[in-house]
């Protein structure tokens, strides 16, 4: 049987869905590393616990000793986040790169952000011209309309046989990651599903939208199928892709994203009688503000969206990356390992339902 994503949610009303989502409700907040005990050299169980200043240096630590029983030792848990991160940084997605260009927003308190919200703000005020400026102007203020989205945990669960654990020990033998790494492919295909395929995630009255269902993308039709159509034809659809934009009041810079079955395509030639040596992607990105030319793996074939790569249009609310933690169910019996993250898209348009998107298919 291979391996579940699971999607916990918590919703304003306090609704929860997910054993980790139940777990917030019920202590009010989740720290990931009180769920990472490690035996230390003394035999006895610690957790890391933060003191303060820059969590990405040794000094802002301190190891804490605890009542509980751990499982594994520290080195071996840099062992599962070493084939965490090891994932995690093979072929850049398309969730990745957006990531990469600082389209993020950064939750001070992922776990106890259940919903973030956010605003649109609408038009307001108008320009007067008079001859002595006496003449008052309407004075409006702008309206602002609220939104929200869900902010689930994604989470895989895996087990570590803790018989295979002791022998390995015993005959000095690394740890086996290979469940670890496999979990954490798990996720990073469920987000690239979140952001590049047909379906949306509903949940106490928000929705996670994709880039290719969002109600108020732009659509175009491609017509002929880019990997039989001319070079000269995937230029003007591109520039037509881009003209639509413009229409819409977004201006770039933009990226292209293109299905894998069009990877291939960009590298043909652009001009077939010899006259020129660039390739079709090439001349694409001498497009004025098109940035760059990105491959989907998720994206479904003959799709390709054209997205102004600026926070008011697409972001990743980034809550926390991926990282392991011990997780103990039945009583203390059984010990399981999750590897879990709070990482979603958010797709947004303007309060005139303007869109910075443009969806060809």
């Amino acid at each position: 049987m291979g391996m579940r994503v699971n999607v916990d949610y918590m919703s304003l009303n306090g609704e929860t869905r997910g054993e980790i989502a139940q777990q917030v409700q019920k202590n009010g907040a989740l720290d990931p590393f009180q769920r990472r005990p490690f035996i230390h050299d003394d035999g006895f169980s610690y957790v890391d616990v933060h003191m303060g200043g820059n969590p990405k240096k040794k000094a802002s630590w301190k190891a804490v000793k605890i009542q509980g029983n751990a499982t594994l030792r520290r080195d071996e848990w840099k062992q599962l986040d070493e084939a965490v991160i090891g994932i995690a940084e093979q072929r850049l997605t398309g969730f990745d790169y957006i990531k990469s260009k600082g389209l993020t927003y950064n939750l001070g308190n992922a776990m106890g952000t259940t919903v973030l919200e956010w605003h649109q703000r609408g038009d307001a005020m108008k320009a007067e011209m008079t001859m002595d400026a006496l003449t008052r102007g309407p004075g409006d203020r702008p309206v602002y309309t609220t939104h929200y989205i869900p902010i689930p945990i994604i989470h895989v669960d895996y087990e570590i046989n803790l018989r295979e654990l002791e022998a390995s020990r015993k005959l000095g033998n690394p740890i086996d990651v290979d469940d670890a790494e496999r979990a954490t492919r798990k996720i990073k295909e469920y987000k690239e599903n979140m952001l590049f395929t047909d379906t949306s995630y509903d949940f106490g009255g928000g929705t996670i939208y994709s880039l290719v269902n969002h109600t108020d993308r732009n659509t175009y039709s491609l017509g002929t199928s880019w990997s039989s159509d001319t070079a000269a034809n995937i230029l003007a659809d591109v520039i037509a892709m881009k003209q639509a934009s413009i229409d819409d009041y977004h201006y770039g810079p933009w990226v292209l994203f293109i299905p894998t079955s069009y990877e291939t395509v960009m590298d043909e030639d652009y001009d077939t009688s010899g006259k020129s040596t660039q390739t079709i992607d090439e001349r694409l990105k001498k497009i004025r503000n098109l940035e760059d030319i990105v491959v989907v793996d998720k994206l479904a074939a003959n799709n390709v969206l054209f997205v102004q790569m600026t926070s008011n249009v697409v972001r990743i609310v980034n809550g926390m990356e991926e990282q392991n933690v011990q997780w103990t169910v039945e009583g203390g019996f059984l010990i399981k390992f999750k590897v879990l993250t709070i990482q979603v898209p958010q797709i947004r348009s303007d309060d005139n339902n303007r869109s910075g998107i443009v969806h060809a298919s």
